[in-house]
């Protein structure tokens, strides 16, 4: 019998640990570090219906006839090796009309505007569906073909060598990062909607020179109201310049958790009297009236 101690546990345990991969999935970079990745990989830029049609297609189809009818099998929905428990089967045409559905959406034909609704009868894998696919895009974004990355904010005074200060820099701003000097992007928000709105035009027809139409990279929308201010607080302080406005941002690697609800959000339904509005909109944070407003004027 082999004797063991906590020493050679602990070293077990160590040489299972992949630093390596730690700091890729913990990647943390200036704004230009991330306009290189852009440049290389513009697939790091795609939304959300892109992503999850993408992640799909990677485990690849197989067409097959069934009762004269040509229908294709999603082996993402039914890979044993992924999600064994959760692996789905003889639901083909539903999961043909759902992955049409998020096909049309990664396209912009319209259907990313609207909600989409599972209905159906009681053991239709409904929630088996759902559950899948939350579960297959918190491990695409640790692969390097699901890369995305948001940024943070740092809000206190650069040294003159301009480079950013660690984060963070104490447990209590680690506890609230709007507290201190760092403050994330409270939506997760894609680093290019840093770009300004007058400049993107022009930004985007330079970057897409020579790309094929699937490698077109896309600025929609506008940054959140915290981060709006932000920028125009910071773009003051510099006088207008914008160059020297985005060395206060660092672009750092996002991974998506359900469990530390990062990119997924959940909501149980209740009835229509006590259901409340915040588990999708958010509340108000009451310790920050202080410093920005009253409850009546946030």
């Amino acid at each position: 019998m082999i004797k063991q101690d906590g020493a050679s546990l602990l070293n077990f345990v160590g040489q299972l640990q992949d630093q390596k991969q730690f700091q890729e999935l913990n990647w943390s970079g200036t704004f230009q570090n991330y306009l290189d990745i852009v440049a290389k990989n513009p697939s790091v830029t795609r939304n959300a219906f892109q992503r999850i049609y993408d992640m799909i297609m990677d485990y690849g189809t197989e067409e097959f006839i069934d009762a004269k009818k040509r229908l294709i099998r999603y082996k993402f929905f039914s890979d044993l090796e992924f999600d064994p428990e959760d692996a789905i089967f003889g639901s083909e045409i539903s999961l043909m009309r759902l992955v049409n559905f998020f096909k049309a959406a990664a396209k912009g034909y319209g259907t990313e505007k609207r909600v989409l609704l599972l209905h159906g009868p009681v053991g239709s894998a409904k929630s088996t569906i759902v559950r899948r696919l939350k579960k297959g895009i918190e491990r695409y974004s640790r692969t390097d073909a699901g890369k995305l990355y948001t940024f943070d904010w740092y809000l206190g005074e650069l040294s003159k060598d301009g480079i950013l200060p660690p984060y963070p820099t104490h447990l209590k701003e680690a506890r609230d990062g709007s507290e201190g000097d760092w403050a994330p992007s409270p939506m997760n928000e894609e680093p290019l909607l840093l770009i300004p709105l007058e400049a993107r035009a022009n930004f985007l027809a330079e970057i897409n020179e020579g790309r094929p139409p699937e490698e077109q990279i896309q600025i929609k929308g506008d940054l959140c109201p915290p981060s709006r201010f932000y920028y125009r607080e910071l773009l003051q302080r510099y006088n207008g310049d914008w160059t020297q406005m985005i060395r206060h941002v660092r672009v750092r690697r996002l991974i998506f958790s359900e469990q530390d609800r990062i990119g997924i959000g959940t909501f149980q339904p209740k009835d229509e009297k006590n259901q409340d509005s915040t588990e999708l909109t958010g509340d108000i944070n009451y310790r920050k009236i202080a410093l920005y407003g009253s409850d009546s004027d946030p």
